[in-house]
């Protein structure tokens, strides 16, 4: 059963009580990430996950390490464009000491200058191993130049420019204006005693001050783009992005059946013709980036420079095949049935629930039941897909990014066509 609540200073709580385990997911959830800075700001909040682990006024860094191992050694965090999570999977008995450690991170951290300068080279690196990284450098580029200076278009790491330029001065008054009540939600899943937990909540986390309310992110305006960069690899990386729809659209279940059809697993449509039929590259795949105002749907392939052109096109002919015809009934109910199987898996996992209901409640404003999200996928029309793929499928509006040794074949020529579709 999922219960809603809120602390005394406004924090949201959101509870799912499962008794038959023997561990507790607990997450804290800033409503904070790379959209809601500015563009000299850029990276802070991804600073900031990291200087939580430098030390508090009552432990060192070390000590912080060394009770994270005491209760498994697997408290972790991240930064997304739209949150910033700190989250651990432990035994039910060690959720007070859990919930201790990430209550003092986030109240009592130091953000001691000497610490600032030390974990800015570490971001740095960071930024170079992403760098090396085609796959995500596609993907957050094609994104950037989409949403042309917005700050959902932003990397979330930032430019090595910003990160130099991050003092312990800045860090705090960033999270003096994010890091406040109404922008924290507080999501447990698992085995826990209720009451305990609550009050536990409320002597840990009390001291969090309300502030201004953020605003909220403005839709960005979708651009179409086609880019290119080279970089000395073997393969080229191509992504090519549509517009398509926000986080809490109606239409997200049809969505997830689009996908599961396109691009989503071995017996979809991209992956039969153009890996299995073709041999054309090894890996190819799609998905969708949602978020609380837009999002896009993304085809990724990873391929030899000589069959570039060739992916393209077949690529296109799959989609321009799916917009025409639609789809098949067997098809859908596949589909639905990959959907739900992937879904149940995943809510066995009391930190997959933990964090969904998190999502929902952040963004969404209710939990919704786990029967109601079945019935909704279940729900899912023939209809419903192809009014999706006809609205947003369309490769007079797609975008497409392609990294890798452009050297070797002509990629003006690709683009030129390209931006004629």
């Amino acid at each position: 059963m999922i219960k809603t609540n809120k602390l005394s200073n406004g924090i949201t709580l959101v509870m799912e009580s499962m008794p038959y385990m023997q561990s507790v997911s607990f997450g804290v959830f800033v409503k904070t990430g790379s959209a809601n800075e500015t563009y000299k700001e850029n990276g802070i909040a991804h600073m900031i996950e990291h200087m939580l682990f430098k030390g508090t006024t009552n432990y060192s860094a070390k000590e912080l390490a060394d009770k994270m191992v005491e209760i498994g050694g697997n408290l972790n965090a991240y930064t997304a464009k739209e949150c910033t999570g700190f989250y651990v999977r432990t035994l039910d008995k060690h959720l007070n000491t859990a919930i201790e450690i990430i209550g003092d991170m986030l109240n009592n951290s130091l953000i001691d200058k000497k610490d600032v300068v030390k974990e800015k080279r570490v971001v740095l690196d960071e930024i170079d191993m992403y760098m090396d990284s085609p796959e995500d450098m596609v993907h957050e580029i094609l994104q950037q130049k989409i949403w042309n200076k917005h700050p959902l278009g932003y990397i979330i790491s930032g430019s090595k420019q910003n990160v130099r330029s991050f003092d312990e001065m800045s860090i705090k008054a960033f999270m003096d204006k994010h890091y406040i009540a109404q922008n924290i939600y507080i999501s447990i899943a698992g085995r826990f005693n209720e009451i305990e937990c609550i009050e536990t909540l409320e002597r840990h986390f009390s001291k969090v001050k309300a502030g201004k309310d953020i605003e909220d992110i403005e839709k960005p305006v979708y651009n179409r783009v086609a880019f290119s960069k080279f970089k000395d690899v073997e393969q080229v990386h191509v992504n090519i992005a549509f517009d398509s729809i926000a986080i809490g659209d109606d239409k997200r279940y049809a969505l997830a059946i689009v996908n599961a059809v396109l691009g989503g697993n071995v017996n979809s449509r991209l992956f039969q013709r153009i890996r299995e039929e073709l041999g054309l590259t090894y890996s190819i795949y799609s998905y969708s980036s949602c978020y609380s105002t837009a999002g896009l749907f993304h085809i990724y392939a990873t391929m030899n420079a000589n069959q570039v052109e060739c992916v393209i096109e077949e690529i296109k002919k799959v989609v321009e095949e799916f917009t025409t015809n639609g789809i098949t009934k067997r098809e859908l109910e596949v589909a639905k049935e990959q959907t739900l199987t992937e879904m149940i898996i995943s809510y066995e996992s009391n930190e997959q629930r933990m964090e969904a209901n998190s999502k929902h409640i952040m963004f969404m404003k209710e939990v919704p039941a786990f029967e109601e999200i079945t019935d909704k996928i279940m729900s899912v029309t023939v209809e419903d897909v192809n009014e999706y793929v006809k609205k947003y499928l369309d490769f007079n509006t797609a975008s497409i990014g392609i990294i890798g040794n452009t050297k070797e074949f002509s990629i003006k020529s690709i683009l030129n066509k390209w931006r004629k579709i």
